[in-house]
């Protein structure tokens, strides 16, 4: 970690260019928070951190890293805790907030009763962590918007000692934030389109809902994450595969659109019939990524396409890429089973059943932990790809942490 701190204004000007176009390489806001945060913490030699975002009059967490409490690169339901803070003096993110004023605190248990801020020991007493120097920054983007805040926590020295933040760290890694922050406006930007384009098809079909896609999103950026581990890919390539592969997750049922409402909104059980139709979904979908520029582009393309191909056959619309276009379309024509379904769509087949059966609709209720595991371990090797269904049991407390801060509306 040494390597990287910020050792002179050369070093540090040319380190904040060099991150700052990283960063905006990317495209999902999770995926952004994760790589300002780290960055940050090489930076400063910080242990730990995390980065809450502004909605409404309040500081959403939205992300967190904690290398002495968390292993590094793993899936963690730390990232998916669901609480607020709000914009006020009382704390020190809502006082950094409030004043638009970085904050720097050598000791965090040391601070002066006159001070309007304190730090809340929740955290430190649930975990056993200790919480020491802090360097808080506002993240300022374009017209003076404040998009959140950062805290880092811990800055240690080349021994592992906690110490207070550096000059340089308190000097250059605002110039680095208020840099990153335009990144982290068009990552939120890019999520709320794709929900907005979700939001039509929640018009057509009710089980569409934002909340869904934002789980379904969230499942496989995790599995993969955990896939691509085992592998032992490289944690850049694993960052841009994730940043992609949760975004294109999110649209994997936006050909439904194109169906009938007679169809998606029928109360009663489908006909035979009428379940051919829904398939077409599939074929709608992908045609939406005809015109591709991007490795999103195709990705989002195998997931509506294939994303209900099952491993050992049987799926649909088993049709190659290049004749969806067509207009004589015969589904079944190319079957696809085991690897040569995309890894995407595989992920995603087991990421939409499980949240299909945990979640509530108007006709039924959810399923229960226990059922929806037994279906999924059952599925695996004929619906499912082996691997998919044991990564998703290992990191089941992740996958109910993600279902937890997304959870569906009361009605749903």
């Amino acid at each position: 970690m040494a390597d990287r701190r910020l050792e002179g204004r050369d070093d540090a000007v040319l380190a904040i260019l060099k991150v700052t176009d990283e960063v905006n390489q990317l495209k999902d806001v999770d995926t952004i928070l994760d790589k300002i945060l780290q960055e940050s913490r090489q930076f400063s030699g910080a242990d730990a951190g995390s980065i809450y975002l502004v909605e409404d009059d309040r500081l959403i967490f939205s992300y967190v890293q904690n290398d002495t409490l968390f292993k590094a690169e793993a899936a963690n339901a730390a990232l998916y805790q669901n609480f607020a803070i709000p914009i006020s003096e009382q704390s020190i993110v809502g006082y950094v907030a409030k004043t638009r004023q970085s904050l720097a605190v050598d000791d965090a248990y040391e601070l002066a009763p006159t001070l309007p801020y304190s730090l809340n020991k929740s955290f430190d007493e649930k975990s056993g962590f200790r919480t020491t120097s802090m360097l808080a920054i506002p993240l300022i983007a374009q017209e003076s918007r404040l998009v959140g805040v950062m805290q880092l926590i811990n800055a240690k020295n080349e021994s592992g000692a906690v110490v207070p933040f550096s000059e340089e760290a308190r000097t250059y890694i605002p110039i680095f934030c208020n840099n990153a922050s335009v990144a982290i406006e068009r990552g939120i930007m890019n999520r709320e389109l794709i929900l907005r384009m979700m939001q039509m098809a929640e018009l057509r079909d009710p089980s569409e809902t934002g909340a869904h896609v934002q789980r379904v999103g969230a499942y496989c950026a995790e599995i993969y994450a955990t896939w691509a581990a085992r592998r032992g890919h490289g944690a850049k390539d694993i960052k841009r595969t994730r940043d992609n592969l949760r975004l294109a997750a999110m649209l994997h049922d936006v050909g439904k659109v194109g169906i009938s409402d007679t169809i998606l909104k029928k109360p009663a059980k489908l006909t035979d019939r009428e379940y051919d139709v829904i398939k077409w979904h599939t074929i709608y979908g992908a045609r939406l990524f005809r015109n591709q520029t991007s490795e999103l582009d195709r990705m989002s393309m195998d997931i509506a396409l294939y994303h209900h191909e099952r491993w050992a056959g049987s799926g649909y619309p088993s049709i190659p890429r290049d004749q969806i276009w067509t207009d004589d379309l015969q589904m079944g024509c190319a079957p696809l089973n085991g690897e040569a379904i995309p890894l995407s769509a595989r992920i995603c087949a087991v990421a939409d059943v499980y949240d299909a059966l945990a979640s509530p609709r108007s006709y039924k209720d959810p399923h229960t932990d226990d059922q929806c595991v037994e279906t999924l371990e059952r599925g695996a090797g004929t619906h499912f790809d082996p691997e998919v269904v044991e990564i998703f049991m290992e990191i089941f407390d992740v996958i109910k942490a993600i279902r937890n801060k997304w959870a569906d509306s009361p009605g749903r």
